[in-house]
């Protein structure tokens, strides 16, 4: 005879764009220096077996899997408030919700830009560095493959892929639409990570024709400067070139801002009536908002790319639904599988 452990609920427990502006996002986001440590510190929670953490520009959620869902999202919820927005609102998903929560997010559907492919990256990351910290086991490990699985299916078989398809396009749309074209720009990108390596190649695609870059690890800028056909600055010495600058693309993991009003006042009154747009991709945000109170510079956060976002859906509407299908069928058979591999995993003889 053969009985079988009851199985643990999946969650999910997140704040977004949707849900909350930059300026609360911003306080739960997780530097990828110490998500590891979080992932465990998560785990550790009561009620909390095992639990994946995903942080990025946009969005902060953890999936985990509990045998006591009430306790462990009390818990976890209180874990966020502490990082010092006690007022925020968090949503949460349970069950099948969960796991469709899950499988939109990979497959870019619950994007800021539909269709991302950014994020499909990322979350892989997240769940290697959740399974790198031991925070994973056979809940999570079946539920992020058959995700991963199903994701690539509907970039495959839809074209919701189709056009810019990431942040880094987004705001090099928004800097087209300031300038009129970009042919004839000069473009600094401080910052060399994923979404400012993205931003530098579309910029190149759309025609800019002097970037430079710069980057606390000059290695890193040198690289994405030689991918792009651009000049490297040195981390320290980028404030004068601003006077030659149309359009600073901001994107680092600093926890502090690195573009402040009082560098930006000097280099002004030497531009003379010149605008100097700057687009902050970053969060935590890296240009202070009291930059745009000097007279002709204009700040735009990440938030500033939802209307261009709007209009992306407009055209995707069709593959959107398409997408959709695809998820509700694949759900289906999903949980069929997930269950029975749970069973198959917790049966034991008596």
């Amino acid at each position: 005879m053969t009985t079988s452990a009851p199985l643990p609920q999946m969650l999910c427990l997140g704040i977004n764009y949707r849900t909350a502006p930059v300026a609360v996002r911003e306080c739960f986001s997780v530097p990828k220096s110490k998500q590891e440590s979080v992932n465990r510190a998560l785990r550790d929670l009561p009620g909390v077996e095992e639990c994946v953490l995903l942080s990025t520009c946009n969005r902060t959620e953890v999936y985990y899997w509990s045998h006591s869902p009430a306790e462990s999202t009390e818990a976890l919820v209180r874990f966020f408030r502490t990082m010092g927005r006690a007022d925020a609102a968090f949503y949460s998903h349970t069950g099948r919700e969960a796991l469709l929560h899950l499988a939109e997010v990979a497959g870019g559907l619950d994007s800021m830009v539909i269709g991302e492919t950014e994020i499909f990256g990322q979350l892989k990351d997240a769940y290697r560095c959740a399974a790198g910290a031991g925070t994973t086991a056979g809940c999570a490990n079946r539920s992020f493959q058959r995700v991963f699985s199903i994701a690539k299916k509907v970039r495959t078989l839809t074209k919701i892929t189709s056009g810019p398809t990431s942040v880094g396009a987004a705001a090099v749309q928004l800097a087209r639409d300031f300038l009129g074209k970009l042919s004839g720009s000069t473009v600094l990108v401080v910052g060399a990570g994923e979404v400012a390596r993205t931003t530098a190649q579309s910029l190149k695609s759309r025609g800019a024709e002097s970037i430079f870059v710069a980057n606390r690890s000059y290695d890193k800028a040198v690289e994405l400067a030689a991918e792009v056909g651009g000049r490297v600055i040195r981390f320290a010495d980028w404030v004068p070139y601003l006077e030659h600058i149309d359009i600073v693309i901001v994107s680092t993991a600093s926890p502090a801002y690195v573009v402040a009003p009082k560098v930006l006042a000097p280099v002004q009154q030497a531009r003379g009536e010149r605008p100097l747009f700057i687009i902050d991709l970053s969060v935590p945000r890296n240009a202070d908002p009291a930059c745009a109170e000097v007279p002709g510079v204009y700040v735009y956060d990440i938030d500033a790319l939802r209307s261009l976002a709007r209009r992306t859906e407009e055209t995707r509407r069709g593959e959107l639904a398409e997408a959709r299908r695809l998820l509700l069928d694949w759900l289906q058979e999903a949980e069929f599988d997930l269950l029975v591999s749970h069973r198959e995993h917790f049966i034991s003889p008596t």
